[in-house]
């Protein structure tokens, strides 16, 4: 049918929906995910004792199973005997349905974020212990405050362990699909919807395999395109 899938890509409400869910989620990586796991390994680098300790508690969520995350957080957000309904109950709230079309979105992002930041955690952890000491010490004799060794020592010398963790964050986003697949569905009204959910249930639901390629190709070039603008805009803001 020659380009007649890639005609139908440019028209089809559901992949703009899709997509728009997937750059959706792509932000809240950035911002979350990697912002809370840089936050997070820095304070846990000023512990020396326990930092072997903090460092398992916060890799554990990693390498739990997504399916088991998604059902455990499915129990949780049931609306009939789920625990936060329960907890709502004790303070006199009436019960919420947690995964409705304004609220789906979000709250299938709560267990993927909190299943994702121990990862980025470990990775930058390890490259803030490879930033000499002795550059804080001669910050610190020159009057330097923490937070001002943070901002201008810190970030400057980890910004290519951040590239790193972006562009990792960047192509997971566009991935993700376990936890959409089991809290939603990609329901109700498409509101979770994600790309590869939708690509999904085109080749393995809908049995149209030729579309489904097609949309794989599409997110190709997009997951390519993106990429390319990362490093191009590197160039400006990590320092080897």
């Amino acid at each position: 049918i020659g380009l007649e899938n890639y005609k139908r890509l440019l028209t089809d409400t559901d992949v703009r929906t899709a997509l728009l869910n997937s750059v959706k989620m792509m932000v809240l990586t950035v911002i979350f995910e990697v912002g809370i796991a840089f936050v997070l390994a820095v304070l846990v680098s000023q512990v020396k004792k326990l930092q072997h300790l903090f460092r398992t508690v916060y890799f554990f969520p990693v390498v739990i199973s997504a399916t088991a995350i998604g059902l455990l957080f499915k129990l949780f957000y049931n609306y009939n005997g789920g625990m936060l309904n329960q907890i709502l109950e004790v303070f006199g709230v009436e019960p919420v349905n947690w995964l409705s079309p304004e609220l789906a979105f979000i709250m299938v992002c709560i267990p993927t974020l909190w299943s994702y930041i121990g990862f980025y955690f470990v990775i930058l952890l390890t490259g803030l212990s490879d930033i000499p000491d002795d550059i804080y010490e001669a910050a610190s004799i020159d009057g330097c405050n923490r937070f001002k060794q943070v901002f201008y020592i810190t970030l400057p010398l980890m910004t290519p362990v951040l590239f790193m963790n972006l562009l990792i964050g960047l192509i997971g986003a566009f991935k993700s699909f376990t936890l959409f697949k089991i809290l939603t569905d990609g329901g109700p009204n498409n509101a979770s919807l994600v790309y590869m959910l939708y690509l999904y249930k085109n080749a393995f639901s809908n049995f149209k395999l030729g579309y489904a390629n097609a949309m794989s190709v599409f997110l190709f070039v997009i997951v390519g395109a993106l990429t390319s603008l990362l490093y191009k805009t590197s160039k400006k803001w990590v320092y080897y």
